[in-house]
């Protein structure tokens, strides 16, 4: 989830990109972004993909964390065609405010998320209601836009009574934090989820909630994507493309690490790096778009 700002556009690549059956193409289409590290992958999986199979024009349009909702407006106006990362429950009421206007394809997360308090491994402490003796007064939040934020200072700390302050920052700025505690064997207090590279890095448990306070975000969750009501006859062959999206956890953590590895100015080249072994695995959301297009 990190923050740069990517107008990315390129007309012709799929005559340098080599792949059988890709064809040039003006088609342009605006993705809602948001630089959570699930976001960036499909995301940037979506634009190569889309550019150099189907010689679309894809732009990123970066929105603010602190303001997470906006984006779903902004999918709602049409200024986006569509945002690839929904997690229900925890955006149920921001998509409540636009159900009308937008319309949420099926999951392209095929696994179980798991999210929530978290500590390394060297801690002992298994529970929420044991945090007073965790050795630190505070849990390391993300972005203050997150949906989860308010059960957390709401209902997680008075209700365990207790003495810790949430401490808002970035997922950066937290998994940063996280990297140091772990060297150094340091306590530290988070919230986690998965999917994410950091279940495949760290070694860390998600804390029992005996009282339930985390109440929706101590359940799996569903990521979609929603689009704009008007995308399917507008363009079918990216909402087929869009709708046909599926990966598991190893492909969403392999793609999230090539693209670190890539650099944070460079998401489009772990992207490709990923793709060079996973032909597979994005073949049928081609063969979906393409029989749209061929339609």
């Amino acid at each position: 989830m990190l923050t740069l700002v990517l107008v990315l556009t390129v007309g012709t690549l799929a005559a340098g990109c080599g792949w059988p059956g890709a064809i040039a193409g003006s088609e342009q289409l605006t993705l809602g972004y948001i630089q959570w590290d699930e976001n960036v992958a499909v995301s940037n999986l979506t634009k190569v993909v889309l550019e150099e199979e189907f010689g679309y024009e894809v732009e990123l349009r970066v929105t603010n964390e602190s303001v997470v909702k906006q984006v779903f407006r902004d999918v709602a106006a049409g200024d986006v065609k569509a945002f690839q990362d929904v997690w229900i429950p925890n955006h149920r009421s921001y998509l409540s405010e636009v159900e009308g206007d937008v319309e949420q394809l099926g999951p392209w997360f095929e696994g179980e998320t798991r999210q929530g308090l978290a500590v390394p491994y060297y801690m002992d402490v298994r529970s929420v209601a044991d945090l007073d003796r965790a050795g630190t007064d505070m849990i390391i939040g993300i972005e203050p836009g997150s949906a989860v934020h308010p059960q957390i200072k709401n209902k997680v700390i008075p209700g365990y009574d207790l003495d810790m302050m949430l401490v808002e920052s970035s997922t950066p700025a937290m998994l940063s934090e996280l990297e140091k505690a772990y060297k150094e064997r340091e306590p530290m207090v988070f919230y986690g989820w998965s999917p994410h590279w950091m279940n495949a890095r760290y070694d860390f448990r998600y804390l029992e909630d005996p009282k339930d306070l985390q109440g929706d975000f101590n359940d799996p969750a569903r990521i979609s994507s929603i689009v704009n009501t008007d995308l399917l006859e507008d363009d079918p062959v990216a909402h087929a493309f869009l709708q046909a999206i599926s990966l598991d956890e190893g492909q969403v953590n392999e793609l999230e690490s090539e693209i670190n590895a890539a650099g944070a100015a460079n998401p489009e080249e772990g992207v490709r790096n990923w793709l060079e072994d996973h032909r597979n695995t994005v073949q049928p959301w081609i063969t979906a778009a393409r029989k749209e297009q061929e339609a």
